[in-house]
């Protein structure tokens, strides 16, 4: 068998790459070359409803609309001799009485797309930024002195009558709000008293110092009837739960501790920042808890289980003041690169207030939707609460004799009308600001330029 195929291998006669490429070349021209013959007729129902399909897709809309009453008075006379107008159907001249059947159904389609092209155009229609409400400016009412170190605590009595302060030079003064004469002075913690509350159930006063003491004031005798030990480091605030008695506090040990008011006795202790806490927040519904630290996260927290529900890592610098709206369920947190705006329960982003370039310390809200700011340089910043616009910026008045670096604002607090503004600042004093009653809106106008670009969050 080897032997055969060698023998015929040995028969086929060998050429030339050039003869081979040739023949190749020779085969392909005669293929192409080779008349065919003429092409093969078109097939027209085919066509037809090629042009229908087109037609219809690109031309649905208006291919059936009615014809306009003037051009058929117009047409009158010649339709009758030149007969009914013709219309494109299916590729075929067609009398157009045959496509519009009736008067109704051709409204109808009229409608349908008159319906179309209005819900396109709300598609595209741009977001309305709501315009902000006019608010009076804000003036100096009174200086209140009488503290002899810096001033950083401020409450107000739930009647409206007298307000608490509580200051660097280790004591707490209790002053009346109409005259801003001074009613009583504490005096027991052995450092800077850094926040103050007064129950809105009971006739106590608490109180939280550097010195990591938690004190319960009787204001019938004025005298201290609890303490409340548990914190390894100085208490930097401190809030009353509305319904509950329970309380509050929280401080550099980067813990929140849950206080029974009556027995003393720690219920929680609420663990999971990393740096100071610096604020707190209490509400009557979940979350019942909400902090601000500076390790530039919020907490919301479950009360119930003693656990966080929820951390908030927007900011980029501590937190060091948190306020709610008194009547919206809202609440708004001020940090040195932004203060943020927020929806609850779920803690939902609401807006970014920015502007107010300094370290705030603290904030106020009001029943009318005044949100004020104020900051470690002295700045205070009045802003619509509902559309983030600040109507008004004021720099305190240091007291004579303070330094220019005295004009820091660490404390703030609304009255329960909302017509008294409280702070409570570094050059010792206490002042008072109210509303202007030359303010107008011709004098002071909405100057409001909507900001269309998406919110950022961060």
């Amino acid at each position: 068998q080897n032997l055969i195929t060698t023998t015929m291998a040995d028969a086929m006669p060998k050429h030339s790459v050039e003869v081979l490429t040739f023949r190749s070349v020779k085969r392909a021209r005669d293929i192409f070359l080779t008349p065919a013959g003429p092409l093969a007729n078109p097939h027209q129902p085919a066509r037809a409803t090629k042009l229908a399909c087109k037609r219809r897709s690109e031309y649905s809309a208006v291919m059936d609309l009615p014809v306009h009453s003037s051009s058929k008075k117009e047409s009158a006379g010649s339709s009758s001799a030149a007969g009914p107008p013709l219309a494109i159907t299916g590729g075929i001249l067609a009398p157009r009485s045959k496509l519009v059947s009736s008067e109704a159904s051709s409204s109808t389609a009229l409608a349908l797309v008159k319906q179309a092209a209005a819900d396109r155009a709300l598609a595209v229609k741009a977001p309305v930024m709501p315009k902000p409400k006019w608010h009076p400016q804000w003036k100096l009412m009174r200086v209140i002195s009488g503290h002899l170190g810096w001033v950083r605590c401020v409450t107000v009595d739930p009647s409206n009558q007298w307000f608490v302060t509580g200051s660097a030079d280790r004591t707490i003064k209790i002053w009346d709000l109409a005259s801003g004469t001074l009613k009583l002075t504490l005096t027991g913690h052995i450092s800077t008293v850094r926040g103050v509350a007064v129950s809105p159930r009971h006739p106590y006063l608490f109180s939280v110092g550097e010195d990591k003491q938690v004190k319960n004031w009787d204001l019938e005798t004025n005298k201290v009837i609890r303490h409340y030990h548990g914190h390894l480091s100085a208490v930097h605030t401190l809030a009353i739960h509305p319904t509950l008695d329970v309380l509050m506090t929280g401080g550099r040990d980067a813990t929140i501790r849950v206080w029974d008011m009556r027995t003393k006795s720690q219920v929680h202790c609420l663990t999971g920042h990393t740096n100071t806490v610096a604020s707190i927040l209490t509400r009557k519904t979940d979350p019942q808890v909400i902090s601000g630290s500076h390790d530039s996260t919020i907490r919301l927290w479950d009360l119930a289980a003693g656990r966080s529900m929820c951390t908030l890592t927007n900011h980029k610098k501590s937190v060091r003041a948190l306020v709610a709206h008194p009547k919206e369920n809202t609440f708004t947190s001020a940090s040195p690169d932004n203060i943020k705006q927020w929806y609850l329960p779920e803690a939902k982003f609401i807006q970014n207030l920015s502007g107010h370039s300094a370290v705030v310390n603290t904030m106020a809200c009001n029943a009318d939707g005044v949100l004020v700011s104020g900051a470690d340089n002295g700045s205070m910043s009045f802003w619509d609460h509902r559309t983030g616009y600040r109507f008004q910026q004021q720099e305190t008045i240091v007291q004579p004799g303070s330094l220019d670096s005295e004009a820091g604002i660490f404390a703030m607090t609304f009255d329960k009308s909302g017509s008294r503004l409280i702070t409570a600042e570094a050059d010792k004093t206490i002042k008072i600001w109210k509303e202007d009653p030359e303010s107008t809106e011709s004098t002071h106008p909405v100057d409001w330029k909507p900001n269309m670009i998406k919110k950022s969050r961060f």
